[in-house]
């Protein structure tokens, strides 16, 4: 049995007399810190794993080694005693994580007095009758969006988590909201319980400068601007739209599919557009991700609207389904993938058993509204990991030569169908050797059409400071102009 104690929330005045009696009761002991105000009270022989927290990456990681620990000790026939600081039954993640691991039988949580307790006496407040909501520092973003409190927070044991935390709140260029919450007034408890008890009252932009440390936590009456108040706004701003502008009333996911295409480019060119050197590249690939984004909260509101679904079950949808695909990260698995490719054959290991099993063709799953040269590569990418594949680049230029010649038999005899036939052919070897390349033949294209618009652009301006009319001119005046754009544009042949 694995007995799990408080060591309550300050020196050694608030350790239970049951917390004492459950120590002397015991053999084996272990201590998740020894750094607290009342572990004086361990006896001697108490395992720390303090060591864990300047060895981990994380205190993620921290805490799931502690619990690896304390299973690998309860694997022998004596109990063992689990002191924790504060209540073991308040924000305790390893408590958390034994209760997932171990069968209910395996452990005992004791009661034990909690921080909450000083700091509701301190504050003097109920916080039944006000309606206080309990966060962890660490998932400060997460567990307070869109909410502007009171909130009371724990685990800011340190300065920069709470400079994170005035981080987790973007106001955006409104600079009015900005002032606000800079100036919301916050309240910190330190050290309660103990000798070096403080309460500091604050203000929000200046709470990460007090020394934080282990025996502190954050009071927060009431926030100007809730976690999340951007994308808040947006989603009103699509609801708002969705009911009082006439284009958007009349809008529905049919009619909506060639704006979402359309800004699904849109983006991929402003991709194309950044510039590494050049920070302000950035603006134009902002304003299209927020045009895209703008897409799915149109399709998201309609839904609403429709009483189907709403923006919430999108966003937790991929959320779980991120979380399912990725054990190695989230789960207890310890099984990693040693590489981006292990990564992506685990990944449709865990999508096919969520589909039911096996498909009945691994072609299953592949859009047919892709656009076609996006709709090969997707199709030979399936086929490959089943080993129909060329073993290697030469088979698959090979078929690029075989279909060419093909394609020229074809055109001497002139049938529009077979014409289409072989062309395709042609378009989709083409594919093959850009999959076996790793390189994606919707990009290589655009590319490639930018090029030829550059130095198009530069042949029509030699015409037109020279007097060539394009539409008179022979071949031969035409490929001249072109290698001059060629050579001005600095690219090499192609």
């Amino acid at each position: 049995m694995i007995h799990i104690v408080g060591l309550g929330p300050g020196d050694e005045r608030w350790v239970t007399a049951h917390t004492r009696d459950v120590l002397a009761s015991t053999d084996r002991h272990h201590a998740r810190t020894l750094q607290h105000p009342a572990a004086s009270i361990m006896p001697a022989g108490t395992v720390s794993h303090d060591d864990l927290y300047e060895t981990s990456d994380d205190f993620d990681e921290v805490y799931n080694r502690i619990v690896d620990r304390l299973l690998h000790d309860a694997s022998s026939k004596s109990d063992i005693a689990y002191a924790v600081p504060g209540s073991p039954a308040v924000l305790e993640r390893t408590v958390e994580l034994l209760r997932e691991r171990c069968d209910g039988s395996d452990i005992v949580v004791h009661p034990a007095m909690s921080f909450l307790d000083l700091v509701w006496a301190r504050l003097g407040i109920d916080p039944i009758e006000v309606g206080v909501t309990l966060i962890d520092g660490h998932r400060f973003a997460v567990e307070a969006a869109g909410r502007t409190g009171p909130l009371l927070v724990a685990h800011t044991h340190a300065d920069w988590v709470l400079a994170e935390m005035a981080g987790a709140i973007d106001v955006g260029p409104d600079d009015a909201a900005a002032d606000m919450l800079a100036a919301t007034e916050v309240t910190l408890l330190m050290g309660l319980g103990t000798s070096a008890e403080r309460i500091v009252d604050t203000m929000w932009s200046e709470m990460h400068r007090h020394g934080a440390d282990h025996l502190t936590s954050l009071w927060v009456p009431q926030l100007a601007q809730p976690v999340g108040a951007g994308y808040v706004r947006f989603h009103e701003l699509a609801r708002t739209l969705r009911e009082r502008c006439p284009w958007d009333i009349e809008q529905t996911h049919q009619s909506l599919i060639p704006h979402l295409i359309e800004e699904t480019y849109e983006v991929v060119e402003a991709i194309g557009e950044l510039d590494v050197d050049d920070p302000s590249s950035d603006d134009h690939f902002i304003e299209e991700l927020g045009d895209l984004l703008y897409q799915v909260e149109f399709h998201a509101t309609i839904a609403e609207q429709q009483g189907r679904f709403s923006i919430a079950d999108v966003t937790a949808g991929i959320h779980d389904k991120l979380v399912r695909r990725h054990p190695h990260v989230f789960g207890d698995s310890d099984d990693a993938p040693a590489d981006a490719a292990a990564q992506t054959a685990a990944w449709d290991r865990i999508k096919q058993a969520e589909r039911g099993g096996a498909p009945q063709s691994v072609l299953d799953g592949v859009p047919g509204s892709l656009p076609s040269l996006a709709h090969a590569h997707a199709t030979q990418r399936k086929a490959a990991k089943v080993g129909f594949d060329w073993p290697d680049i030469s088979g698959a230029i090979a078929k690029v030569t075989e279909e060419t010649a093909e394609l020229a038999a074809e055109i001497t005899i002139g049938d529009p169908e077979r014409l289409t036939d072989e062309l395709g052919d042609v378009f989709f070897a083409v594919v093959n050797v850009a999959r076996h390349l790793g390189i994606e033949p919707e990009t290589a294209l655009r590319a490639a059409t930018s090029k030829f618009s550059r130095r198009f652009r530069i042949v029509e301006q030699l015409a037109r400071d020279r007097g060539i009319d394009l539409h008179a001119s022979e071949l031969v005046v035409l490929d001249g102009l072109w290698d001059e754009a060629k050579l001005r544009t600095h690219l090499p042949e192609g």
